[in-house]
Parts: C-alpha cells; structure tokens; sequence
C-alpha cells in the first residue's frame, strides 16, 4: 500500500475568472438557501431558522470557497473592504456583478421551484425586503434605514477583526456565520434583513413593482454602513494590516 500522506498535492493559484466564479457561486449559495428558507419553511422554523440558514450558508460558503474568492457574497461588504484597505478597488465592479448574477440566478431557481404549488405569489411570500407596509413588523423606512447602516457596519467590523493577521484564521468562517445569524434575529421583523445589496436585488427581480421601488434603501443603506466601517475600523482599534 503507497503512502498517500506523502503524495504533494499541487496548488493553482485562483484566476480572476475563478474568483469571479467563487463569488457567483457563494452568493447563489446565500440566496438559495437562506431566502429559500425563509420561502419554503418560514411557517415551519420561524424567524430562528430563517436566521440560521443565512448564518449556515455564509459558514459553509466561506470554508469552500474562501481560499479561491476571499467570500465576500455580497457588493457591501466589497466596497467596505475596499474602504478599509483590504480589497482593490478596481476589482470592485467585477465582484458586484458576479455577486448580483449569482443572487438573480438563485432567485429565478426559487420561483421555478415556488411556482410548482397552486397559488402561489411571489408578491407576498418570496423574502423580501422592505419599509412600511411592507416592513414585517410595520417600520417605518428611517427605521429600517438606521437598522440596515448599523447592523452591515458592524457585520463587517467582525469580518475585518476576524480575518486580520492577528486573529485566528480557522474561526473566521464560524465567527462570521455566526454574526450573521445574530443580523437576521435582530433585524427580520424590521426590513427582513438584508445587508447585502445582492440578496435583495435576487429576490426584488421577480416580487414585483413595491418590492423593486423599494430595494434601493437595501443597495444603499448597507453599502453606507459597509463603508463607515470601513473607514473607521483601523480609528477604534488602532489595528492596521
């Protein structure tokens, strides 16, 4: 019997199209399983369970794709990278894309699926964002705009903390899972939660007019607050990479 252990296994470093890719997948990863989720089993798991599959699927997400991508599934948290000094602006644009195309993709997969049961309405029941009438809870939109600034700035002070090269890299991918499903418990009976520009533009796509009249307070809000932190994290910490 051959020694496997002594077998090197060759490395490719990731491509700009794998990265691309990466990010596609990740986010479609994000959409499916936390809005489908919230779509399919919402009545049955409640807002914790909700909470938990968008926590999972960034955990699981970041662990098999991170190493080829960096995961960041979501266009807020790419920009406030880049505003910390952690990303490269110019390949900004290309991970928002990638990002929107894999969240749209997964919200078309969601309504194929969906539309498999007798009267079903994507205008009610597809995870989707939204103030007002339109807020789970009846927020109003500066509600929900404070909540949406606050809760993605402090999503990515935990990812910058948990990925600098002082903490400890294997419970980055928990860590940040983690901190996410907190989000979702706060924040779903106030917008749905978004923090992620993505997500909220996979599902608007295809929740008709409110919801698409409304989704630019979740492209704009978290991308605010990703930034703030951004900016400030290496002020309060003092911590520089």
């Amino acid at each position: 019997m051959t020694d496997q252990s002594a077998t090197p296994v060759e490395t490719v470093p990731p491509t700009g199209s794998s990265r691309l890719g990466a990010e596609a997948l990740g986010t479609f990863w994000l959409v499916l399983g936390g809005c489908g989720t919230a779509i399919f089993a919402g009545d049955q798991v409640g807002n914790l369970g909700v909470a938990l599959a968008f926590g999972l699927t960034v955990l699981t997400g970041a662990y098999a794709l991170g190493h080829v991508s960096g995961a960041h599934f979501n266009p807020a948290i790419t920009v406030g990278l880049a505003a910390a000094g952690r990303f490269a602006w110019k390949d900004v644009p290309a991970y928002v894309v990638a990002q929107v195309v894999g969240a749209t993709v997964a919200g078309a997969a969601l309504l194929a699926i969906a539309n498999g049961k007798d009267g079903f309405d994507a205008t009610n029941n597809f995870a989707l964002n939204g103030y007002g009438d339109h807020s789970p809870g009846g927020y109003e939109l500066w509600s929900v705009i404070i909540a949406e600034v606050l809760l993605t700035a402090m999503f990515l002070y935990v990812i910058i903390g948990v990925t600098s090269k002082r903490a400890t890299p294997a419970f980055a991918g928990m860590t940040i899972g983690l901190a996410l499903t907190l989000i979702h418990l706060i924040s779903i009976p106030i917008s749905n939660t978004s923090v992620n520009p993505a997500r909220s533009l996979g599902v608007a796509w295809f929740g008709g007019g409110d919801a698409l009249g409304q989704v630019w307070v979740f492209i704009l809000a978290p991308a605010v607050g990703a930034i703030i932190a951004g900016i400030t994290h290496a002020l309060i910490t003092g911590e520089r990479d």
